[in-house]
């Protein structure tokens, strides 16, 4: 065993969190307490803090389109990505904000929100062919909509068809739901874990809640950060 202490002084984040500068990435952010809870009150936000706040912001930043599950959106009162002062560097060249892809299979969805009409950049909608005709033609008339699987969203063709449109830096931020389908799917190259210092106890979903994946991806820890008592884990595959 060796020792993680935190080293003293402060650490330049955008580094820590850089992507890969070639190919396709696809990471993941998420906060769990220390017995495993995803969520607080049914809520992510609740196990969260101020560092933690700072960097899903610079995650955001760093992203090309941030990958979400409309159960999320709903829950958390997801609003548009806003610009911040903090990004003129990390988004030269790009976009002011990265657009939101919010997975839906029902289209159960609120196109009057402002996650909808305020985007800086149109919000893309991941839907699947048996989506009801008419909250299709919704999806078409406020966002980008791609069809991606019949039943079920079929999660190599979505990645595939965001990457096509040039977002090869993704990000997503879950629900546990989507995690697990990314996971099984076999498409994620990293996890950003943020380990809060609280213990809950209950019945609440873990970081990624669905079937046992048969043969669990095994990940490298990248670094381990430190402040306010919550550590910042880095995974990558």
């Amino acid at each position: 065993m060796r020792n993680l202490s935190p080293a003293s002084g402060p650490v330049d984040l955008v580094a820590a969190y850089a992507y890969p500068r070639t190919g396709p990435w696809l990471r993941a952010n998420m906060v769990a307490s220390l017995d495993g809870a995803a969520q607080r009150d049914e809520r992510s936000a609740g196990l969260g803090g101020a560092a933690d706040r700072s960097l899903f912001l610079l995650l955001r930043g760093l992203a090309d389109a941030v990958v979400v599950g409309a159960g999320t959106v709903r829950a958390e009162g997801y609003g548009p990505v806003r610009p911040q002062d903090t990004w003129r560097d990390v988004r030269e060249g790009r976009p002011p904000v990265p657009p939101l892809a919010v997975v839906s299979r029902s289209l159960d969805l609120d196109f009057d929100a402002p996650i909808f009409t305020e985007a800086a950049v149109p919000t893309i909608v991941l839907a699947t062919a048996s989506a009801a005709p008419d909250r299709l033609r919704a999806a078409r008339e406020h966002a980008d909509v791609v069809i991606a699987g019949e039943d079920a969203l079929d999660w190599a063709a979505a990645v595939r068809a965001l990457r096509e449109r040039g977002f090869q830096r993704l990000l997503c931020e879950g629900g546990p739901a989507v995690l697990a389908q990314v996971v099984a799917a076999g498409l994620l190259d990293e996890l950003c874990l943020t380990l809060s210092p609280l213990l809950l106890a209950g019945h609440p979903a873990r970081i990624l809640n669905g079937p046992p994946i048969p043969i669990p991806p095994h990940l490298r820890l990248g670094h381990v950060l430190e402040e306010d008592d919550f550590l910042f884990l880095r995974y990558t595959r």
